[in-house]
């Protein structure tokens, strides 16, 4: 669809408006990561602003891993495994996070769950082991192949992904053609979506119930004999396991990995924004607050960073239309470059201003409030009333 829209005769407007297939695999790792953050604070009320530590861990375990710097693994350790490996690495250390920082609560709790990633991110940052110069990370040289995502050892049910090192599919269904980039958002998708499942499984629950619970009301559902602590350790394990499994969808789509994209506190701060935007406590809102998020930012990106509003303006409008004066000497071109280059930032701040005074319960909470309910049996619901006249 997407290829078909770009090829179409709106192709310069398509481009312009919808993100690039390279940012929509971003959006999807990166907002399984969020939604991992989400279920540990929209759901208990337990701000984790050190989320980045688990995020951080699963990437580096995988970078490692594939550089033979981990015993009993190495390149050939099939990519699938290392999911795992990343999500039960990143559950381990929120265990013992997890186990001092909930004997806090409030700001006391964000504020030493912040503390113990930023130990991280300098422990990191500084630590030779990772590669020969900590400060800029550490790349993926041990292999030239692509981590591949589906039946290890089985070629034919499996795909590699990767811009450079991905599968391309040709011929599919004898019509289908797929890029190495298509072929890892689907890869990717898959991933994300049964990690989706499982933390709406765990929502549904009574687990989950009692989560909610202790949202409302902690004191109320200690008093009716819950141990709250026991409870809260465990939705924090299990919100470090899937962000675990995330930064390992990073290092194996983008094949590297820095202090500052992966336990940087401002991390966990773009979970924050995205959660907010899409609909906090919803689970499945922090994939539509990345999606606007990345979309805004694409489209008041610089030229040369994709499509954009800034390209298509240039590239379409007139030259006498450019050169048009204003006000007091100020050119239509000059106000381009002066208020839409390099300012995406600006107004995706200004958007997240709007969204906190005018639109608090996100755009999935907000749609579910309009719907009386969640959309999968809102939406059904309402085409039934509608079909019955």
């Amino acid at each position: 669809m997407y290829t078909l829209l770009v090829n179409s005769g709106l192709s310069a407007e398509v481009t312009a408006v919808l993100p690039r297939i390279e940012t929509l695999v971003v959006v999807l790792f990166f907002a399984l990561f969020a939604m991992s953050f989400d279920f540990i604070s929209g759901y208990t009320g337990y701000l984790s602003f050190g989320h980045a530590a688990f995020y951080g861990t699963g990437a580096y375990l995988v970078a490692l891993a594939a550089n033979g710097k981990i015993p009993l693994l190495g390149p050939e350790t099939p990519f699938m495994l290392l999911l795992v490996l990343a999500g039960v690495a990143a559950a381990a250390l929120a265990v013992a996070i997890g186990s001092v920082s909930f004997r806090l609560s409030g700001v006391y709790f964000a504020m030493i769950t912040l503390g113990f990633s930023q130990v991280l991110y300098v422990f990191v940052r500084d630590w030779d082991f990772v590669s020969s110069a900590p400060r800029d990370g550490v790349a993926v040289t041990g292999t030239l192949e692509g981590f591949r995502i589906g039946v290890p050892w089985v070629d034919g049910l499996s795909v590699a992904i990767g811009q450079l090192t991905g599968d391309s599919v040709e011929g599919l269904f004898g019509f289908i053609t797929l890029s190495p980039t298509e072929v890892s958002f689907y890869a990717v998708g898959a991933v994300v979506l049964v990690c989706y499942l499982a933390l709406q499984r765990l929502v549904h629950s009574p687990f989950g119930r009692t989560l909610i619970a202790i949202r409302e009301n902690e004191e109320r559902a200690r008093a009716i004999g819950y141990n709250t602590y026991a409870y809260k350790l465990g939705a924090f394990v299990a919100s470090g396991f899937f962000a675990g499994i995330a930064g390992a969808l990073f290092v194996g789509f983008r094949r590297s990995v820095t202090p500052e994209n992966g336990f940087y506190f401002l991390v966990a701060g773009d979970a924050l924004l995205v959660s907010i935007i899409g609909g906090f406590g919803t689970l499945a809102g922090p994939l539509y607050g990345e999606l606007f998020d990345a979309t805004v930012r694409e489209f008041l990106s610089k030229e040369g960073g994709g499509g954009g509003l800034l390209p298509y303006l240039r590239a379409n409008v007139g030259d006498a239309t450019l050169a048009t004066e204003i006000y007091n000497g100020l050119t239509v071109a000059e106000a381009i470059d002066t208020f839409l280059n390099g300012h995406a930032a600006l107004y995706v701040g200004l958007l997240f201003v709007l969204f906190v005074l005018y639109v608090p319960n996100g755009l999935l909470g907000t749609a579910r409030d309009r719907m009386g309910g969640t959309l999968a049996k809102a939406v059904p619901r309402r085409l039934r009333r509608w079909f019955d006249g």
